[in-house]
């Protein structure tokens, strides 16, 4: 036989051989783990990379299918194709090194290849990224469970790409979530392993992986998203959607889809489901009316008018742990509302006094002279912020007497507060900082530097491993 021939045989006989290998491999490769935590990474925008789909839809090797027009993530079929294309880039055996689909993205310095024409996207192989692809190649059907977890202040940046992470034990920004654009509401599984957070510009509820803080899936909503709130035991998010003719999205967390869109009567801007997890109550600036959606059957049950657009709410509880009152800050009102939740009307208001000491702003405020309201953990004070006066008022509860004034900053947007009561935090939005306040002696202890235009953040539980 022919030399030049035998080699060309023998090297095909090689290659088929591989692909067999591989293929039989693939079939101890999990499907679902690929398509919920591997497939994701391939979207996710990484610091000076591009994100791997803008190459390798048009590789010739290693191929991921194109996003169909519009859409956010793969269809099924899709998934089966990219499952099947990435297998082929996995070697037999748990070693990770020795599957190309591992060391190609991976630095030579920390047991990669020389070159990858997309560059180097993990520094090293404690990458919390690179550890999914590599568990997945090991053949893991599941993430590693998460052994701790600790209470984080997310900061959304109104103007921003994204949000802070805070820890307040420190009072330090330990991370950042990017390649949000507008980022509004955000919301946190109770186990944390993800983040919510809606996205206006996209039109999307973006799923983050608390342990990567990248953007794993981003699931269409029907409009612009503004605020979410989800349900205590983390199955359901409800999306507040701030256009006409307006909605509640309701989102399965479990299968990562929109369920359902709730009809309400107007734009909804907010959105909170109720401490007894029985409603999720949405409200509507340009209907000036508050929408109750009933969680067991996600239909509008009853409806309040005010007298304006509503703007924040918060409630407070009965002994019983059901919903007593609905306390509601509205357009061009310097204070805010009380409506009794059995009796479905307004019960009483309070106006926020003047400052001493402080001037009063009215440049810049949206309508919303006061926006940002909190109950304390313990449930006796309630905090609202004032953008006029750049403070938050505190009254007492149940009886609503003014205990304190603080000033915080300029135009103080949102309220949310440690899981024990000891601080709480404001996000100012003319200052680019969230503001820590000891709840005991009433003063901010600490300014922390955030993003552009800081307004909504939340108290969220993350994976601290």
């Amino acid at each position: 036989m022919n030399s030049r021939l035998s080699v060309v045989l023998n090297l095909a006989a090689i290659s088929l051989a591989s692909l067999l290998s591989a293929a039989v491999f693939a079939q101890d490769l999990d499907f679902e783990y690929f398509r919920d935590e591997v497939q994701p990474i391939f979207l996710a925008k990484r610091d000076g990379n591009l994100r791997c789909v803008q190459c390798h839809t048009t590789s010739s090797n290693f191929r991921l299918q194109a996003l169909e027009e519009g859409a956010l993530f793969w269809t099924e079929e899709q998934s089966r194709m990219n499952y099947e294309s990435t297998s082929t880039m996995v070697a037999p055996g748990e070693h990770p090194l020795q599957s190309r689909f591992l060391t190609h993205p991976l630095p030579a310095s920390a047991g990669g290849d020389p070159f990858h024409g997309g560059g180097k996207h993990f520094s090293d192989q404690d990458d919390p990224e690179w550890r999914i692809m590599a568990d997945w190649v090991a053949g893991a059907d599941s993430r590693q469970p998460i052994s701790t977890i600790a209470a984080r202040i997310i900061q959304t940046n109104a103007a921003g790409d994204g949000a802070a992470i805070i820890d307040p034990d420190t009072n330090q920004v330990i991370g950042t979530i990017s390649d949000i654009e507008k980022p509004h509401g955000i919301a946190s599984a109770p186990d944390g392993s993800q983040l919510y957070i809606s996205n206006e510009v996209m039109h999307s509820l973006d799923i983050v992986d608390s342990r990567t803080l990248r953007v794993k899936r981003r699931i269409p909503v029907s409009g612009r998203p503004n605020n979410v709130s989800i349900t205590s035991d983390g199955s359901r998010v409800y999306v507040a959607i701030m256009q006409s003719p307006g909605a509640l999205d309701v989102i399965d967390t479990a299968t990562m889809t929109n369920i359902k869109t709730v009809p309400v009567d107007g734009a909804i801007h907010n959105v909170y489901v109720t401490p007894d997890d029985k409603y999720a109550i949405g409200g509507s600036i340009q209907t000036s009316t508050i929408n109750v959606v009933d969680t067991a059957t996600n239909e509008l049950a009853w409806t309040v008018e005010m007298s304006a657009g509503i703007r924040p709410m918060i409630m407070d509880t009965n002994p019983d742990g059901s919903t007593k009152n609905i306390y509601v800050q509205l357009s061009g009102l310097h204070g805010f509302a009380v409506v009794d939740f059995n009796m479905r009307e307004e019960v009483a208001r309070i106006e926020h006094p003047p400052v001493p000491g402080q001037e009063a702003h009215y440049d810049g405020l949206q309508g919303a002279p006061a926006h940002g309201l909190g109950v304390s953990p313990d449930g006796t004070t309630l905090w609202s912020t004032s953008k006029v006066y750049g403070s938050a008022y505190v009254h007492s509860l149940p009886d609503l007497t003014e205990i304190a004034q603080i000033p915080v900053g300029q135009h103080p947007e949102w309220v949310t507060f440690t899981p024990d009561g000891k601080t709480a935090y404001i996000g100012t939005a003319g200052d680019n900082a969230t503001v820590a306040v000891d709840v005991a002696t009433m003063t901010v202890v600490s300014r922390i530097a955030v993003g552009q235009v800081p307004k909504r953040l939340g108290t969220a539980m993350m994976a601290v491993d």
